[in-house]
């Protein structure tokens, strides 16, 4: 899978939203895709004048530590609710990428989902 693209990015990210219990994608307004659980946000992508951005809801802590990183930045107007964007993520940072996904999805889903999703996942 290519991911130097931003189809392939958008394809990535859809595999990973939309393998989580009832999630769904939604084109917004502004033409970004966005992957909600029971009418609420999780993660917004889409392409902006710099590339594939990927936003995702996170917590004050996790924001804070990501923001220390490289390419990790607040998301604009959201940010201040916790929401964390990376911008052209590479190839090595999808396994992480794909963890913060799913920390997203668990905040947005419903106690029943997120009671689900462990019960899962676990080993």
């Amino acid at each position: 899978m290519k991911l130097h693209d931003t189809a392939g990015m958008l394809e990535n990210v859809r595999n990973i939203c939309l393998a989580l219990p009832e999630a769904v994608e939604h084109i917004d307004g502004f033409g970004h895709n966005t992957f909600k659980i029971n009418g609420k946000s999780f993660v917004i992508s889409g392409e902006s004048e710099n590339g594939f951005r990927l936003s995702f809801k996170s917590d004050r802590e996790t924001q804070e530590l990501l923001l220390q990183k490289k390419n990790f930045f607040k998301t604009p107007y959201i940010g201040r609710h916790g929401w964390v964007s990376i911008q052209n993520p590479d190839r090595e940072g999808w396994g992480e990428l794909t963890i913060l996904i799913q920390e997203a999805y668990l905040r947005a889903a419903p106690k029943r989902l997120v009671k689900k999703y462990e019960e899962f996942h676990k080993k």
